[in-house]
């Protein structure tokens, strides 16, 4: 009997699944799924449509993503239910689906942003209007919860989303310098780490990689396992981040990504910071052990320490874009305009 690689073995059987995960239907009838649409760039003039999907915020940071916003030049709309409350959520489920799905109905708006993550996307994920949203594509950011809209966007209406700031979002020269060049100039950036203690790179395997980007926050995206709201894994560039959370979850999350065979299908793998993530009081692996011991076998060039997560200076990261790695020098190079 010809003896099969163990990985490919495990790329195969997860293809399998796969498979029935990836949405066909368009208004066409078929659609490739490698065809992903780009929404149009920003320009001086343009509204945004403020938000809020998941948790309740401080009805003050509404005032604040507008000054950020206008400094750039742009408009700015409130969603009818952005200052609903209901328990620990921004609103109802129906409410707060529905501004999301308005806003993408709204000519006049161009982009969308959350107020802030917190807990709620995943409830209203099945209240979203996948086909609307497909046919009015616009850039919709934000980060943390609004992983799940992120990675249910792109995978059910096919269309890039963008993984960067929230309103209540610090907005640092580093990341308007990101968000000027990659979402109102269309440019092929490189993003690159600062040279500041924050910015250090630990390269787990060395090497270069293409693919797609995809990710996000770690704790939501483990909690999608299983869903019909997944893109595509195979050959993608897997990005994680995560905040407050223990080694041993952290080590949890990475084994049912594994156990689950999205590790397997992926071919280079980052992880942005782990801020205030601790050992916690029982003996403890550190994150580069668990890292090291999920990652090194896959064989596919990782790093840790990108500028992605509950962190000042963020990357604006295209979801369902080509970009190449360099897990040594640990930079991201954009191969395509994320806008069009």
């Amino acid at each position: 009997m010809t003896k099969i690689n163990r990985r490919q073995f495990l790329t195969t059987c997860s293809l399998a699944t796969l498979a029935t995960q990836i949405p066909q239907v368009t208004v066409q009838g078929q659609l490739s799924p490698n065809h992903i649409i780009k929404p149009p760039r920003l320009k001086v003039g343009d509204t945004v449509g403020l938000v809020a999907p998941a948790g309740i915020f401080d009805p003050k940071y509404i005032e604040v993503g507008q000054q950020y916003l206008t400094q750039l030049g742009l408009k700015t709309k409130l969603g009818k239910h952005i200052l609903d409350r209901y328990g620990y959520l921004a609103g109802k489920d129906s409410e707060r689906a529905q501004d999301l799905n308005d806003m993408f109905a709204d000519n006049s708006v161009t982009a969308i942003l959350a107020i802030r993550g917190g807990w709620g996307c995943n409830r209203i994920l099945p209240l979203l209007n996948y086909s609307l949203i497909r046919s009015h594509p616009k850039i919709l950011m934000g980060y943390s919860d609004i992983t799940a809209l992120l990675l249910a966007i792109n995978a059910r209406s096919r269309m890039m989303t963008f993984h960067g700031p929230v309103a209540t979002s610090t907005w640092t020269p580093f990341m308007l310098d990101y968000l000027k060049r990659i979402l109102f100039h269309g440019e092929t950036v490189t993003l690159e780490n600062t040279n500041s203690p924050e910015g250090q790179v630990q390269t787990i395997a060395s090497g270069k990689a293409r693919g797609k980007l995809v990710g996000g926050n770690l704790s939501v995206l483990s909690a999608m396992v299983g869903s019909p709201y997944l893109p595509s894994w195979y050959k993608s560039i897997l990005f994680v981040e995560d905040t407050n959370e223990d080694i041993y979850r952290i080590d949890r999350m990475l084994t049912q990504l594994k156990n689950a065979g999205i590790l397997h299908q992926i071919s280079g793998f980052i992880f942005g910071q782990c801020s205030d993530c601790s050992q916690g009081d029982e003996p403890s692996l550190t994150l580069m052990q668990v890292l090291q011991d999920h990652i090194l076998p896959l064989e596919i060039p990782a790093w840790y320490g990108a500028m992605i997560g509950h962190i000042q200076d963020k990357f604006i990261l295209p979801i369902g874009l080509s970009v190449e790695i360099d897990a040594t020098l640990g930079t991201i190079k954009l191969l395509e305009a994320a806008v069009s």
